[in-house]
């Protein structure tokens, strides 16, 4: 099936640290290769921090190839850099880290494209607002934003340029609807998020991930939803009432306006991240062509 108008999506992708040997295979390919790939999709960013920022939150850092080589990287494709430094539960005396800081100053000399920050913390947006004006930033997820209302008054503050809301509002397509076209630029649909759509304690789990990076010392949250404990399943996550498919980009979100999607993955493998790669961006018929690709590339380890 193929878009029958000229908008499109633009894929949010995880993991610039964690990926990057992944992404060092697959962005040449995407790029030289756009027979390969659906002539209605391209690449808007890609996120992530690494494992040791203060700042960090959401879900478990990541470590991998330095940052500069990650930013370099990007820039060669003409892709923003965004770092994800969503802990919710700053203070005062943490904005003063000399790694973040470092980070933000480094993504703050470029433009064209402009790079971002995916934050949460309110004290940290008007810290960075006052220090690292070049950059542009995203509400994260990680605020839980589950009505609707909040979700509108998310989108309408100038300070943010995208707003990530909770999965669980993905299909509140009578509400989605009636925004106007500005508010429908902002808003950045997380895809494939494999979470209980009834859980209840979300905002804690984000919260104990917070606390960890802080390296205060407290018990792991424990999930009590089901399946809780079995980790991250694509198929698990394509069941969800909640999950954006392609069918569903090209034939609801795109037509009626919405072109800003994520997909999350920051704290998997590379192996379940090229499965991503093939599903939202690769035709069928070229998926395998894709995986031998990949696969073929003797410094990538996908396991």
């Amino acid at each position: 099936m193929e878009i029958q108008n000229n908008k499109k999506a633009r894929f949010h992708l995880p993991g610039m640290l964690g990926f990057y040997e992944l992404y060092r295979v697959f962005l040449p390919l995407f790029y030289k290769h756009r027979e390969y790939f659906y002539e209605w999709c391209e690449i808007g960013s890609v996120y992530g921090a690494p494992s040791d920022c203060i700042w960090g939150g959401g879900r478990v850092g990541e470590e991998g190839a330095d940052f500069g080589k990650a930013l370099a990287l990007l820039r060669e494709y003409g892709i923003s850099a965004r770092l994800t430094f969503s802990n919710s539960l700053l203070r005062e005396e943490h904005l003063s880290d000399r790694k973040c800081n470092a980070l933000c100053e480094m993504l703050s000399r470029y433009d064209n494209p402009k790079n971002g920050v995916i934050v949460h913390s309110e004290l940290l947006l008007q810290y960075l607002k006052r220090n690292y004006p070049n950059l542009y930033f995203v509400s994260s997820t990680t605020k839980v934003l589950t009505d609707f209302r909040q979700l509108a008054e998310e989108i309408d503050r100038d300070d943010f340029l995208y707003v990530v809301p909770d999965f669980r509002l993905n299909k509140a397509f009578d509400r989605l609807e009636a925004l106007s076209l500005p508010q429908k630029n902002k808003i950045e649909f997380l895809c494939n998020e494999c979470c209980y759509t009834g859980c209840k304690e979300r905002k804690q789990c984000y919260e104990n991930v917070s606390r960890k990076i802080l390296g205060e010392d407290c018990p792991d949250h424990i999930c009590k939803a089901p399946h809780g404990s079995e980790g991250y399943l694509f198929s698990r996550a394509m069941a969800s009432p909640a999950f954006i498919g392609i069918e569903d980009i090209q034939s609801r979100y795109l037509p009626m306006g919405f072109t800003n999607f994520k997909i999350e993955g920051r704290g998997l493998g590379s192996a379940l991240m090229l499965e991503f790669l093939l599903y939202y961006l690769t035709r069928p018929e070229y998926q395998l062509r894709v995986r031998e690709e990949i696969y073929l590339d003797s410094m990538l380890d996908l396991w």
